[in-house]
């Protein structure tokens, strides 16, 4: 898969970040804060599918930082709560999220860049973490925290590329969906298991599919974009 993005080297004190973000902008694809409650990540096809590609290069990108603007997406009217934008990390990376209001105002003057996935690979490292998302500890899965109006995801090469599949996921089967031709949303997937394990409440963190309005350019998989015309022959 090839993603248009726009490559940023902000500093915050000392140290220099290369930060990338979509381009364009997920404009139809909205998230809110998990932390103090549930965590709902809605997005349209185009959006899910670029996201699944943006954990894809996540994964196999340990010095970057993947932001995703979401902030400023086309308003939903749910899930209740605070947009957030998104950040991708490696936690090798020693990126904290206190520095990141700093690095975020140094996001200017961006370099348009073209990147490639490799579905392949994240798929095989992705179903590798499937195998073994019960047994494996703490550190091995995707470590949220919320700052400045912002979720951060910190994991690993196979917690971002089974991220990747789900959202992908979400991205392929949210159409079909029995309620999506009507608008509504579709709960297509979850990053949920990918979080720490609790024994108490836990934050959740689910995906869906939603059709951006209006809904004369959305048509279901298997159906045909356009209805063929009856003849004058035709009954």
């Amino acid at each position: 898969m090839r993603l248009r993005t726009e490559e940023f080297r902000p500093r915050a004190g000392r140290y220099a970040f290369r930060v990338v973000q979509p381009r364009p902008a997920l404009r139809h694809t909205t998230l809110n804060d998990p932390i103090r409650d549930w965590g709902y990540l809605v997005g349209d096809h185009d959006g899910l599918a670029r996201l699944a590609g943006l954990f894809s290069f996540a994964a196999y990108s340990p010095h970057t930082v993947v932001h995703v603007p979401l902030r400023q997406s086309i308003p939903r009217d749910y899930p209740q709560g605070v947009p957030v934008d998104l950040v991708l990390a490696h936690q090798t990376l020693g990126l904290r999220p206190s520095a990141w209001p700093a690095l975020r105002r140094g996001l200017t003057h961006g370099v348009p860049r073209t990147v490639r996935t490799d579905e392949r690979r994240t798929a095989c490292h992705g179903a590798a973490w499937e195998e073994l998302w019960d047994r494996l500890p703490r550190v091995d899965r995707l470590q949220p925290a919320v700052h400045a109006r912002t979720l951060f995801l910190f994991g690993a090469r196979d917690t971002f590329a089974a991220a990747s599949l789900r959202i992908g996921e979400a991205a392929g089967f949210g159409p079909l969906g029995r309620r999506a031709a009507q608008g509504h949303d579709v709960l297509s997937s979850s990053l949920t298991t990918l979080l720490p394990l609790s024994r108490g409440p836990r934050t959740e963190l689910d995906v869906g599919f939603q059709a951006y309005p209006p809904l004369a350019h959305f048509t279901r998989p298997g159906r045909s974009a356009r209805r063929r015309r009856p003849t004058a022959a035709s009954p």
